[in-house]
């Protein structure tokens, strides 16, 4: 197979320039081609497709025209299938809503009823048994606050409200309080996972996990189908707080969900919490992904607010590998404005040296060792040398994650024959995935594909490359070789 061109510079944010990547959520205002290509246009690296409102048609046809734009604009952008996860929900309220005053004492009862101002019903048949007497309910993204007096174990709870408001029809629920008995997957997430596997996404993400061994059954299905999907775990809950350090060994990539988890903790814990993630996610190579209420104005505003740029400007300092837009993307009045504006506040945050050179530790009992410390050494090398790019060969992918969590400034190319790893590797910080299956002796191939960028602009005569792999390069082992080039 002949290796496809470089993509057109025109049509792709360069190794260069932008580095942290741009998740944008697909809907109403974004299924359609036009809207897809300017999204592309303007910087979007990932497209996520939001399973809690799924149409299938829709998104398979945002599907293929996600895989023709790729075709045609010579760019690798990914598909994030997010599943909807055991989201716990009231029923149907009167049009209109009903209001609550702070004193009030209603009944929530497990049998589906219209709700009223005496007696709402919730979707979770088991919170009677799983709630203790304290506990607190937060409904509508903690708009309104409710009290557990007691409980009869079965099929009804007594509440008070605490803070009020105008509650109505299908409100999530939050519950910092209690820990709930609900499987982490539903039957509709096993429905819309096979449709996932089905189209071959690059991402699934897990929503509302709350211990390692929800990522883990997740995987096992994924495995039962012959498939091998990666896992982004998403954090958005006390209990994943808890057993962070395990969920995210357990993952291949975590996102960040401060929506909910900014409902069930306190709002001021929110900033060290996600301080917390992105360090420990770059300490363990694994991606990262900010998300929520990114830019949230720009849904009807044509221009962020100075704290949403302060938002995303700070998402980037602290290493995150990719920020996810949600509303502005999916419903918004601007989408591919949204997306520029971001790019805007990343490059101007890139440019600042201290984002680069991160270190972390490596462990001298890992299996991987030899591997890691010579990815570091790589980024070190590049560092030194002042490279203009860190040219890496993979099949796997893992020489990208472990060069990448090093966050070095020079671009990192990968080159790899595995097709599916070119959109994949899209959500990974700094890098950009090529296309290329004509390994034959190591001096060679770096020879030939310093010869392919050099011939589309990416890399100049007088440049400084550092070059990482295996050797030889058909073997199945991870990196074991760095080399320094200069470009002729």
């Amino acid at each position: 197979m002949a290796t496809p061109p470089i993509p057109n510079p025109s049509h792709l944010v360069s190794p260069a320039s932008k580095k942290t990547k741009i998740i944008t959520t697909l809907g109403p205002a974004s299924f359609d081609k036009k809207t897809l290509r300017e999204l592309i246009l303007a910087g979007a690296n990932v497209m996520r497709l939001n399973f809690s409102h799924a149409d299938y048609s829709l998104l398979t046809q945002a599907i293929q025209d996600i895989r023709d734009l790729n075709k045609e604009l010579g760019t690798s952008v990914g598909i994030l299938g997010d599943l909807q996860g055991p989201k716990i929900r009231i029923g149907e309220m009167p049009q209109g809503g009903v209001l609550f005053e702070p004193g009030d004492r209603l009944t929530m009862v497990t049998t589906p009823v219209t709700g009223s101002k005496e007696e709402i019903f919730i979707n979770y048949s088991q919170l009677p048994m799983d709630i203790r007497p304290g506990d607190l309910l937060l409904l509508d993204d903690g708009k309104l606050k409710f009290k557990a007096l007691s409980s009869n174990a079965r099929d009804r709870i007594e509440m008070e409200v605490i803070s009020g408001g105008l509650l109505t029809s299908r409100k999530g629920v939050n519950l910092p309080d209690t820990e709930v008995a609900l499987p982490s997957l539903t039957e509709k997430d096993r429905k819309d996972l096979e449709f996932i596997l089905e189209h071959r996404l690059d991402w699934v993400a897990l929503s509302f996990v709350r211990k390692a061994m929800d990522v883990e059954a997740l995987r096992k299905e994924i495995q039962a189908k012959g498939q091998d999907i990666p896992v982004m775990s998403k954090i958005e809950k006390p209990s994943a707080v808890a057993d962070l350090e395990n969920i995210v060994a357990a993952s291949d990539a975590v996102m960040i969900a401060r929506g909910d988890l900014g409902v069930e903790f306190p709002i001021e814990q929110l900033p060290l919490i996600q301080k917390r993630i992105v360090r420990l996610c770059m300490d363990l190579c694994k991606p990262v992904v900010v998300a929520t209420q990114m830019m949230e104005s720009m849904i009807t505003n044509f221009m962020p607010t100075r704290a949403e740029a302060n938002d995303v400007a700070n998402a980037v300092l602290d290493g995150a590998d990719a920020l996810m837009l949600s509303g502005e993307t999916s419903m918004g009045s601007h989408p591919a404005q949204v997306v520029e504006y971001m790019v805007r506040i990343i490059g101007a945050v890139e440019a600042q040296s201290e984002i680069y050179y991160r270190e972390h530790r490596i462990s001298q009992d890992s299996s991987t060792f030899i591997s890691d410390q010579l990815c570091y050494l790589a980024s070190r090398a590049a560092y030194r040398v002042d490279a203009q790019a860190i040219v890496g060969f993979t099949k796997s992918g893992y020489t990208a994650f472990q060069v990448s969590s090093y966050r070095p400034k020079s671009g990192i190319i990968i080159f790899t024959p595995n097709q599916n790893l070119l959109t994949r590797i899209s959500l990974v910080w700094g890098v950009q995935a090529l296309f290329y299956d004509k390994l034959t002796s190591t001096d060679e191939t770096i020879e030939d594909v310093s010869r392919i960028l050099k011939a589309n602009g990416w890399l100049k005569s007088g440049d400084t490359v550092v070059n990482t792999g295996v050797m030889p390069l058909h073997s199945t082992h991870r990196a074991n070789f760095i080399k320094l080039t200069v470009i002729d």
